[in-house]
């Protein structure tokens, strides 16, 4: 049995795999083991996450936003099965001034502020050679104050960053040693042509094989990406004791502390641009 081999339902309500979907020319999953799977979204080549997000996202998009959006992109790595790599600076929304191709760049684009104090935004215009083509979109993005953090929004994704780490070892389960045990554990909900857009679901189960996890028999991760808040119901989960993880509990981020679920309805609640995870302790199995 190979990684590759997982299956889920498409858009279309279609059950597909990893392996017999396009990417480039080549199967998007190709691996045999999760230890073979690389997850990431952001390196050392191209713009940083923080550089992609000032791009995309609309000029009336706020601060704090921006920081969500920064850091759900790193939660989705820290929460992945297989070796989450994060770009140097990705937990500090590091900036290269939009600075796409930095190895020749020096100091003044690469710099890294570990007294969260400057994330490099706004610097100056990246070398010509690999950014010229770019700058009619730079110079008014770059000039633009309002778009600049500040050190609390730096530190806001510092602690969040650290707070996915303390949840991606909190658990064995989200760390499946073989391909057997993604097969058996890890199970994707929002799925289909009536899915909720912007919304992941994800269900790890440590009720199936060999006990791997001592003190949760169930992990449910949200990943809402949209801007709006969204409701979720799993069925299967009605009569079934979850809480917010512990790390989250007790959040800096009081968004978070927001996510609620109903044990009679099976139901989360999920706030906006937020990744919410709840767990089932052991000894708390039904209800």
């Amino acid at each position: 049995m190979r990684y590759c081999d997982y299956t889920f339902v498409d858009r279309r309500g279609e059950a597909v795999t990893g392996a017999s979907i396009d990417y480039g020319g080549h199967p998007a999953g190709y691996t045999k083991t999760p230890q073979e799977q690389i997850a990431y979204v952001s390196a050392h080549d191209n713009e940083t996450l923080f550089d992609s997000i000032q791009y995309k996202v609309p000029l009336s998009t706020s601060m704090s936003d921006r920081v969500r959006i920064q850091n759900m992109g790193l939660s989705l790595v820290a929460l992945t099965q297989g070796v989450p790599f994060f770009d140097a600076g990705s937990d500090m929304l590091r900036s290269k001034s939009l600075d796409r191709d930095s190895y020749n760049s020096g100091d003044w684009f690469n710099r890294l502020d570990f007294t969260y104090s400057c994330n490099n935004w706004g610097v100056g215009l990246p070398p010509a050679e690999s950014n010229a083509g770019n700058y009619s979109l730079m110079r008014p993005l770059l000039g633009l104050t309002d778009i600049k953090p500040e050190r609390e929004d730096i530190l806001k994704t510092a602690a969040h960053f650290r707070e996915m780490l303390r949840i991606r070892k909190s658990s064995p389960l989200f760390h499946l040693k073989t391909a057997a045990d993604v097969h058996k554990r890890l199970r994707f909900h929002n799925t289909g042509p009536n899915q909720v857009p912007g919304l992941i679901v994800m269900s790890l189960d440590d009720t199936v094989g060999q006990t791997l996890d001592p003190n949760y028999h169930r992990v449910v991760v949200l990943f809402n990406a949209s801007n709006k808040a969204h409701s979720f119901t799993i069925p299967k989960l009605v009569g079934t004791f979850l809480t917010l993880h512990p790390v989250q509990a007790e959040s800096h981020d009081p968004v978070v502390r927001e996510a609620a679920y109903s044990c009679s309805t099976g139901t989360f609640a999920i706030p906006a641009r937020t990744t919410a995870v709840f767990v089932q302790p052991r000894g708390a199995s039904r209800v």
